[in-house]
C-alpha cells in the first residue's frame, strides 16, 4: 500500500496530508444523491487495510464527485442511491519491466477504467423510477480531450466515465422534468 501512497503523493503534488481522515465527510442534509462503497477493501484497485490512507482518500474523492455530479442530473424531489461495488482504475502496474516499474501505474489503452455500481432513483413518494446494475468502462478513454480534465487529477479517467454515465442515464429525466 505504500506504493499507492507514493504514486498518489506524486500525482497530488505531495498533498497526502488530506488523506488522513478515517471517516468520510457526511453528505449535506439536502443532498439528493447518496453514495455507498460496498466493501472497498475487495475492490480491484482499492485494496484497503487499516492504515491505507491513500485508498480512503480515493474513495472519498470519488464519493464527493459522484454526489456532486449526480446532484446536477437528479431532478428536485427525487433521490438517487448509488452503491459502488468495484473500481478498477485506469492503468496497471507492470512489475515485469523491472523493479523501478513495480511502483508505477502505467496507463495504456489495454488498461481502461472500470466501475461497477448499482443505483436506484426514487420519486418524492419513495416509488422507484429507475434502477439497475451497471458495469461502466471506456475503451477509448485516452482519446478524450486532454483539456477537459486537469492532467494532475489522479481520477480524471474515472470521473470522465462517471460523467458520461450520468449524462446518458439521467439526462432524459431532467429534460422530461422541466
Amino acid at each position: 500500500m505504500k506504493t499507492h501512497i507514493m504514486i498518489l503523493a506524486a500525482a497530488l503534488g505531495g498533498s497526502v496530508a488530506l488523506a488522513g481522515a478515517a471517516e468520510p465527510a457526511p453528505a449535506p442534509a439536502d443532498s439528493r444523491v447518496s453514495v455507498t462503497f460496498v466493501d472497498p477493501g475487495h475492490f480491484t484497485d482499492f485494496k484497503q487495510d487499516d492504515n491505507d490512507a491513500t485508498s480512503q482518500f480515493l474513495v472519498d474523492q470519488l464519493r464527493e464527485f459522484i454526489a456532486t455530479t449526480g446532484g446536477r442530473y437528479v431532478p428536485a424531489g427525487m433521490n438517487l442511491e448509488i452503491k459502488v461495488t468495484d473500481v478498477d482504475l485506469a492503468g496497471s502496474f507492470e512489475p515485469w519491466r523491472g523493479p523501478e516499474f513495480a511502483r508505477i501505474r502505467v496507463v495504456k489503452s489495454i488498461y481502461p477504467p472500470r466501475i461497477k455500481l448499482q443505483f436506484k432513483l426514487t420519486d418524492a413518494r419513495g416509488q422507484t423510477v429507475s434502477s439497475g446494475d451497471r458495469s461502466l468502462t471506456d475503451l477509448a478513454f485516452q482519446m478524450r480531450d486532454p483539456f477537459l480534465q486537469p492532467s494532475d487529477d489522479y481520477l480524471r479517467y474515472e470521473k470522465d466515465l462517471l460523467r458520461d454515465w450520468f449524462r446518458t442515464e439521467f439526462k432524459p429525466l431532467t429534460v422530461a422534468g422541466n
